[in-house]
């Protein structure tokens, strides 16, 4: 008979309960295991040294978070069957297991237009197969086809336990204060509202300093100029090694897996047919093989695989406006007369773009507050808030990359 309890122990939080024999089952299957060899904020590691956990902890955290907002549901009077309480867990344990290697770095590299949280899909129905539908309610919530909106909020909205556990340990491995949130009295100061996950009026400042910590973690550590660039020359190397394969030259990767990828053509890929390759990559397939081309004969593929592993990342300017053209070409001019190649060799090397960051996003679901005469109003619309419109605007930066030589 499966084992029906287990205790982990979380640099977090401390001990984390596993008490359903179905979850240990899910926790010891191949395709959640990988998750342990993907890193939870791919290159943060080159800035932030201690920031080499995994998906693995962070599902595991966002798990032990959704027990904890259930279990404070309950207790104020919200109907949460047994089966709906194993559902909302399994659903949590499982919304990232569609990552591939190095997450959003490479999501649309290896498989084009195919979102991770697609493949969490395909890895819940092929386990649901597996289980003899034992997951059916766990699909129903993450999908948001299940009629207690509140349960599919809990897995993905504007105040889910995914972000609560990822901003709480990401600022714990990577040592930036700034994104510690009060996630305790959060969950504390959750209710269900017409079937709608709302939060008590005392905890609109706990809420605040959540999304500033939000906005400030993606400009500090997710978003910082040499992650960035860092994961920019990764996609540029998987591009350049796609670029010679088509050509004909004979390429491999270092595993079985990661080559099949490497080898796929066209826009419109069956995903589920490739799903058990998926789930048999991580990053160190990607970073062995990047070692593999260290050498290659190929300069650009070369280069840019050695400045990865030797941590060379390329120069970088990031800023509110965009970067002056006079630069640009400085620069472009620079690195062909350094290296030599060809203009349409050249965006290797020197390349630009934009990112962005939102910190609040009113046209998607909302963070309502509910007050003591149980009125409800957005969290950009409490009186003196600190989250207001203008701050819900997306804010663009652009970058600027060159090869460091």
């Amino acid at each position: 008979m499966p084992q029906a309890r287990k205790i982990i122990n979380d640099p977090v939080y401390g001990f984390i309960t596993i008490d359903h024999p179905l979850l240990l089952q899910i926790i010891s299957h191949p395709y959640y295991q990988r998750l342990r060899n993907i890193h939870q904020m791919a290159f943060a590691h080159l800035v932030y040294p201690g920031a080499v956990h995994s998906r693995l902890h962070h599902s595991l955290g966002a798990y032990h978070l959704m027990c904890m907002a259930l279990a404070e549901l309950k207790s104020k009077g919200t109907d949460i069957t047994p089966d709906e309480e194993l559902g909302a867990k399994l659903a949590i344990l499982l919304h990232d297991a569609g990552h591939g290697p190095f997450s959003h770095a490479l999501e649309q590299e290896l498989i084009k237009g195919a979102h991770h949280e697609s493949i969490s899909l395909m890895i819940m129905q092929k386990l649901n197969d597996e289980l003899d539908g034992q997951l059916e309610t766990a699909i129903s919530i993450f999908t948001d086809q299940y009629p207690k909106k509140f349960l599919h909020q809990l897995v993905s909205s504007q105040l889910d336990v995914d972000r609560m556990d990822y901003l709480n340990r990401d600022s714990f491995f990577t040592g930036v204060a700034e994104g510690v949130i009060g996630y305790d009295r959060i969950i504390k100061m959750l209710a269900v509202k017409d079937g709608n996950l709302v939060v008590e009026e005392k905890a609109i400042y706990s809420i605040e300093k959540f999304l500033l910590s939000r906005r400030i973690m993606y400009w500090q550590v997710y978003l910082h100029k040499t992650v960035v660039a860092a994961e920019k020359m990764l996609i540029r190397v998987i591009r350049r090694a796609k670029e010679l394969i088509s050509k004909g030259e004979k390429l491999h990767a270092a595993t079985a897996s990661f080559d099949k990828f490497l080898h796929l053509s066209g826009d419109k890929i069956a995903v589920a047919g490739l799903l058990d390759d998926f789930c048999r990559m991580d990053d160190h397939d990607i970073m062995a093989t990047v070692k593999n081309w260290c050498d290659h004969p190929d300069k650009i593929l070369s280069v840019l695989s050695r400045a990865i592993i030797q941590r060379k990342i390329m120069h970088i300017r990031l800023q509110a406006q965009p970067i002056d053209e006079a630069f640009r070409k400085e620069k472009s001019k620079e690195i062909a007369a350094l290296t030599g190649l060809e203009t349409g060799d050249l965006s290797y090397f020197v390349f630009g773009g934009e990112a962005t960051n939102r910190l609040y996003n009113l046209d998607n679901e909302s963070i309502s507050i509910l007050y003591k005469d149980e009125t409800l109003r957005d969290i950009s619309e409490v009186d003196n808030a600190l989250i207001n419109i203008k701050i819900s605007e997306p804010v663009k930066k652009y970058y600027f990359c060159w090869l460091r030589v």
